[in-house]
């Protein structure tokens, strides 16, 4: 009884920080029991939530129960290609644009298109309706294939002046090759090849063509013609046909001829028989010549 008493005696003097005691057991308890959940909640949500992977085209993300989204980039917008300066094959009316210079002088009398004085005329002692037709297609070239123009008495005064070519005569393959590099023209002077099939293929990949004929190689298409100097531009392979500037027949200028008839006419006397033009620079052009001066037949459809 006395031990009892005691005990009574004791708790009665110690009751208050029995109570603290009990108070920071229960506090440590309940952070315990906390930290317990908040680990056991975060193990749940790791094991039960996944991230795919997708392409590029698109990113799924999916959260256990949660709404899967579906997130596509935007597309990059596309660069505009740059306009072409000038294509003579890719214009509207591509034929149209073509520069098909005459060179003789009943082509004058009958003040048809294209023609102009100068067939009537001598320069340097020679009548350019005799030998003027590798100029014309020097200034067919230029004023079809560049931003500029000129005719083919502009084209005799330059050919004189910047190359070896002398004048009065006809102009040889080595001088139309420098004039045309001095007016800023990519080209190469070329043989006749061994296959039609070659001769084709290089033609179809040049802006145009000057080539030398000759009715004494085939009568397919040109007769009497010892040797002429003609145009040709716009390759169609559908048709296989090329549209040619004749500037000694306004019957075959600005017609359309089957190619392999070129191939059999060119003239293989010659050192070369054709030279090819490919594309024209600008800051290589020497010249830059834009009036067409003398008097000739200008066309309505020319600018």
């Amino acid at each position: 009884m006395d031990d009892t008493g005691s005990i009574k005696k004791f708790i009665k003097r110690n009751n208050e920080q029995i109570i603290y005691i009990m108070a920071g057991a229960a506090f440590i308890l309940f952070v315990t029991s906390a930290i317990y959940t908040i680990i056991r909640l975060y193990t749940q949500v790791n094991n039960s939530n996944t991230v795919t992977a997708m392409p590029e085209t698109a990113v799924t993300v999916s959260l256990g129960p949660l709404e899967i989204i579906n997130v596509t980039p935007s597309p990059v917008p596309e660069k505009e290609s740059p306009v072409p300066e000038k294509n003579i094959v890719n214009t509207i009316n591509a034929e149209e644009g073509i520069f098909t210079y005459l060179q003789g002088p009943k082509s004058w009398e009958q003040r048809l298109d294209w023609s102009g004085a100068w067939g009537k005329s001598f320069y340097d002692g020679g009548s350019f309706g005799g030998f003027g037709c590798g100029l014309c297609c020097l200034a067919n070239v230029y004023s079809t294939a560049s931003k500029y123009q000129c005719t083919p008495v502009d084209m005799y005064r330059f050919a004189r002046k910047k190359t070896g070519y002398s004048g009065g005569g006809a102009i040889a393959w080595d001088y139309m090759d420098t004039a045309l590099g001095k007016l800023g023209f990519n080209t190469e002077l070329k043989r006749k090849p061994g296959s039609y099939r070659s001769f084709k293929r290089q033609i179809a990949k040049a802006e145009c063509s000057i080539v030398l004929i000759s009715s004494n190689n085939s009568r397919c298409y040109w007769k009497d013609t010892p040797g002429h100097y003609v145009t040709i531009f716009l390759y169609d392979k559908e048709s296989d046909t090329v549209f040619l500037a004749d500037s000694g027949n306004p019957g075959h200028n600005r017609q359309r001829i089957e190619l392999r008839k070129i191939y059999k006419s060119l003239k293989t006397e010659s050192e070369w028989q054709y030279l090819n033009i490919g594309s024209y620079n600008r800051a290589s052009d020497i010249w830059r010549h834009r009036k067409l001066n003398g008097r000739w037949v200008k066309p309505g459809y020319i600018q």
